[in-house]
């Protein structure tokens, strides 16, 4: 079975903020929100409207369709000059283990 909508939202919200290297702040600031509300939303103890959809999707330069089709498209349709440069270090971020922690 597929991930719900909800689901799908929130797991492409997460990859946006990854792939452009902001943090839920960053993000709360764009749409005139707190962070709080933002992390409300992304642990799924509040929905992401249908008109947060749109201003997240506005901010990251991609449509609501994207966005609402799950992180690998949202992710995908992410304009470059949006994506976080290679090496750029993302505050709170963890290394990445390369041999997959073995």
């Amino acid at each position: 079975m597929g991930l719900s909508l909800d689901e799908r939202v929130r797991s492409a919200v997460a990859a946006l903020l990854h792939v452009a290297g902001e943090s839920q702040t960053d993000l709360a600031v764009a749409l005139g929100v707190s962070q709080a509300q933002v992390s409300r939303r992304q642990s799924g103890s509040a929905a992401w409207s249908l008109a947060d959809c749109e201003a997240v999707a506005a901010h990251y330069g991609i449509t609501a369709h994207d966005l609402l089709a799950g992180p690998t498209r949202a992710a995908e349709a992410l304009p470059a000059e949006r994506r976080r440069a290679p090496g750029r270090h993302v505050p709170g971020a963890r290394p990445a283990v390369a041999d997959g922690g073995a």
